[in-house]
């Protein structure tokens, strides 16, 4: 049983943070995160502050795990392991919560009110890039952290925190990476919560992804005077056709559905396309485009590459052009986590004391960092209470979402 007493004094502490919250955020913001693959040089600056305001929190027992990256001016991209004393009587599970540091760019600046890079409150909001991805449950779970450091609590599972790079683009220097290094500061006995994707009443436990499938379509035929189409092969117009058959034979192929996800079907849309010529009389004799899919887990993702080969054929020897077909990036989806698994289970009992809502446990198309758990058999759940802005102009965090899902996560920490 969970001390209401003391959670409620650690309630009321929370909530005399607010102030520093919001100016960490705007502190964090100041510093852009994001990846070499965007543009950016990383996290190593964000975590510089991050060290910094852990230590004059007070919290002091941290590790910092480094995966080397050239691209990058540091050559590095920081993991910041923040670990809380536990009770002498502490078993050796932890409670974790695992937030990520890197953002994605603010893209077209004119769409932004203001810089994205300087945050602002608004009518209850704090607005700014990453302000909600990932920053509003960054900042909520380090000062559930530090109200139980303040009001001098002793849990019988040892709190942690878990501040991760390179989430944005696949991981590879984030949580993958920590995974499998000797340090791996995880057990699978632990309580792991993942705040990287959730509704905004707080009633969705993510406890399922479905497989993701990113693939580049590229064409060839031949370039050719616009005036006489006959002299050449459009490469266009086949990949056209190529994108159309493509949706319908796999939307065929593969319709079954599941209720565990919304939408419950697997999605597979035509989304970016390249440029080829740049003036309109010229027939092209290259174009690529891309499709994003979202499979359920039932369906193995090297059926679903036979399916795009063996359509793209059809579309080669009807049009005389050539189809390359390439995987940009490609995670099959692991087994979900158990819906009556002990972090699904706290994770409903913390959501209803704090927010007075019964969450269910329900997968999503998204991917979060729990898929690579998840296939390493880490129970995980995803959960947080939002707004859908995240990647989006005048992307705004709710301040009393950051206020409130850092109660809910101190009250994880009291589980036994």
């Amino acid at each position: 049983m969970i001390d209401e007493q003391l959670f409620d004094r650690l309630s009321r502490r929370i909530e005399a943070y607010e102030k520093d919250m919001i100016k960490l955020q705007v502190e964090l913001t100041a510093i852009p995160a994001i990846a070499p693959e965007s543009g950016g040089d990383g996290e190593m600056k964000k975590a510089i502050l991050l060290w910094d305001v852990l230590t004059r929190l007070g919290l002091t027992d941290l590790e910092l795990i480094e995966a080397p990256d050239e691209r990058v001016s540091s050559g590095r991209r920081p993991n910041i392991i923040v670990r809380y004393p536990a009770a002498e009587s502490a078993s050796k599970e932890q409670t974790w919560i695992i937030s990520h540091m890197d953002i994605v760019p603010p893209g077209e600046p004119g769409l932004w009110n203001n810089d994205p890079y300087q945050a602002y409150v608004q009518d209850g909001y704090i607005i700014g890039r990453g302000v909600v991805d990932n920053q509003q449950d960054l900042v909520a779970s380090l000062y559930a952290l530090k109200a139980c450091l303040d009001e001098g609590v002793k849990p019988a599972r040892s709190p942690g925190l878990v501040f991760v790079s390179d989430e944005e683009t696949a991981s590879r220097w984030g949580l993958a990476y920590l995974l499998q290094h000797e340090r791996n500061p995880f057990r699978k006995t632990d309580l792991i919560c993942v705040p990287d994707s959730g509704n905004e009443d707080g009633s969705l436990i993510e406890i399922a992804e479905k497989s993701i499938l990113w693939v580049r379509f590229r064409t060839l035929g031949k370039q050719c005077h616009g005036s006489k189409p006959y002299l050449g092969v459009n490469a266009f117009l086949a990949a056209s056709h190529l994108a159309v058959r493509l949706y319908a034979n796999l939307h065929e192929e593969f319709p079954l559905s599941d209720p565990l996800f919304d939408p419950p079907l697997s999605t597979f849309e035509p989304t970016r396309k390249d440029a080829n010529v740049p003036n309109v009389n010229t027939i092209p004799g290259e174009d690529s485009f891309y499709m994003d899919c979202r499979i359920l887990p039932r369906y193995d993702l090297a059926v679903i590459k036979n399916t795009m080969k063996e359509t793209a054929k059809g579309i080669e020897k009807e049009f005389g052009v050539t189809i390359e077909i390439s995987p940009v990036q490609e995670v099959q989806a692991p087994a979900a986590t158990d819906h009556r698994s002990p972090i699904v289970i706290a994770l409903q009992e913390a959501i209803d004391r704090v927010y007075g809502v019964h969450a269910t446990p329900q997968g999503i198309g998204a991917g979060t960092v729990a898929a690579y758990l998840r296939r390493e058999g880490y129970p995980v759940a995803v959960w947080c209470r939002t707004t859908p802005t995240a990647h989006q102009p005048n992307e705004n965090c709710l301040i009393a979402n950051m206020v409130g899902n850092a109660k809910v996560f101190a009250r994880l920490f009291l589980q036994k």
